[in-house]
């Protein structure tokens, strides 16, 4: 009878012992969960600030020197109204956090003025942004955090959602 009582501790044990290490990776699955999202809220700002700063170089280059933003997207990545063409962003950045479309924040005459993530959710960081991107500061949701060129304004563009070409 002993033997019995023995193998049945060792099951309650092992249990346990099973019980304590789901726990522990659920902890971790948390955390790298929320690791990942901070990875991609720091991509969002590094790729979402050269999308501000092509467009101001676009704005900057415009001939004749009236500035104008850019119609579409691609226009960052050819520009043709130089000879030679001008290159204001390398390549067509993904939305890092959406993986979809960047909305788009239009001027009245619908050219774009800038960018935002379409991403549903919160970020976790809303505090401690840096001189380019404190207007930031307290939004709640990834849309507010608008990539804006406004060389002349000091009020945020309302936003419009149109898909990449």
């Amino acid at each position: 009878m002993g033997g019995s009582g023995q193998r049945g501790f060792t099951y309650l044990a092992v249990l346990f012992v099973l019980a304590i290490g789901s726990v522990a990776l659920s902890g971790m699955a948390t955390l790298w969960s929320l690791e990942e999202q901070r990875e991609r809220e720091r991509a969002l700002l590094f790729v979402g600030g050269q999308y501000r700063q092509a467009i101001a170089s676009y704005y900057a280059h415009t001939p004749g020197g009236a500035g104008q933003f850019p119609r579409a997207l691609h226009e960052l990545l050819e520009d043709r109204r130089t000879t030679p063409p001008l290159r204001h962003l390398r390549g067509p950045y993904a939305d890092p956090v959406s993986g979809q479309a960047w909305g788009l924040v239009r001027t009245p005459d619908q050219a774009i003025a800038g960018v935002y993530s379409v991403a549903a959710g919160a970020p976790l960081q809303r505090a401690n942004f840096d001189e380019a991107n404190h207007a930031f500061h307290g939004k709640r949701r990834y849309a507010d955090w608008q990539f804006v060129h406004a060389p002349h304004r000091t009020r945020e563009l309302p936003a419009v959602f149109l898909p990449v070409p």
